[in-house]
């Protein structure tokens, strides 16, 4: 008789994952733990002298100066001050500075010599800026190399507003170019409608001037609409991105903030590089 062979299951036990899976959880927190460390430390090192300038000002100075005086409140801006070399410092003012004391506002923190000011004329084709008049005679009166922009509004008649600015602006010797201040996309026409629009307003302003306009644009909005098509052009770039902290080769002017506080002007106000020194922007001005 044969006997009953019996196969006995054999139990396979696993191992726990819990436990791996919590060090795996806990390593990828500490990684990712060290990594915010280590960044914060490298933009700390970065800016190390911007904080060391940003703290020490508002511990000693911070509350007698808080009134008109005001610091530059970011630290991003410090750093691109200390980098600018041998380059001109400059401002751009319109209505929204209010009333400009201009024997005040010689410097950015009592070091940083202001040198030109760009100052808003006209706005579209109907309407002139209400500081417009005090402030280019206060700039004329305090010696800044000044110059006047007009702010393009994309949907109205490109004739009317040239015409409106040249009406308004008397250029003289010593002053910049006109600036087109183009920042905005149109609503009722094509891109290339806007683009023969902007090209009537440089072309009359050059003629009756003499002197080629300079265009104000923020940095996208150049390289996506402006830089070829308007090639022979010079350009001044607003780019206050904290990543940037030097200006393209290509730039004229570039607006790096409109964060600062200056004498003589409360509230903010926007500030300017000129690629070059100050011998390099006198010969831009008008003979």
């Amino acid at each position: 008789m044969r006997k009953k062979i019996v196969k006995r299951k054999t139990t396979v036990i696993r191992k726990s994952k819990k436990s791996s899976s919590v060090f795996s959880g806990r390593l990828l927190q500490f990684s990712i733990g060290l990594l915010f460390v280590f960044l914060v430390f490298g933009i700390g090192y970065h800016y190390r002298d911007g904080l060391a300038y940003y703290f020490s000002f508002k511990s000693n100075h911070a509350s007698e100066l808080e009134t008109e005086e005001k610091r530059i409140s970011d630290v991003r801006n410090f750093q691109v001050l200390e980098k600018k070399e041998d380059k001109v410092i400059g401002l751009d003012v319109s209505e929204y500075q209010g009333n400009i004391n201009w024997e005040r506002m010689d410097s950015l923190e009592n070091k940083y010599p202001v040198n030109f000011v760009f100052i808003r004329a006209t706005v579209g084709s109907d309407r002139l800026d209400k500081g417009f008049k005090d402030n280019w005679l206060g700039a004329k009166k305090n010696k800044f190399i000044r110059g006047a922009y007009h702010y393009y509004r994309p949907n109205e008649n490109s004739l009317d507003q040239a015409n409106l600015f040249i009406k308004t602006v008397s250029l003289k010797k010593g002053d910049l170019p006109p600036v087109l201040d183009i920042e905005k996309l149109p609503k009722n026409q094509s891109l290339s409608r806007l683009k023969i629009g902007l090209k009537r307003w440089l072309k009359i302003v050059e003629e009756y001037y003499k002197v080629k306009p300079i265009i104000y644009t923020g940095e996208k909005y150049y390289e996506d609409f402006l830089k070829e098509e308007f090639g022979d052009y010079l350009f001044w770039i607003a780019n206050y991105n904290f990543y940037r902290e030097e200006m393209d080769a290509d730039w004229l002017f570039w607006q790096f903030t409109e964060k600062a506080s200056v004498p003589g002007i409360k509230g903010n106000v926007d500030v300017n590089i000129y690629n070059g020194d100050l011998q390099q922007l006198r010969y831009i001005t008008i003979e």
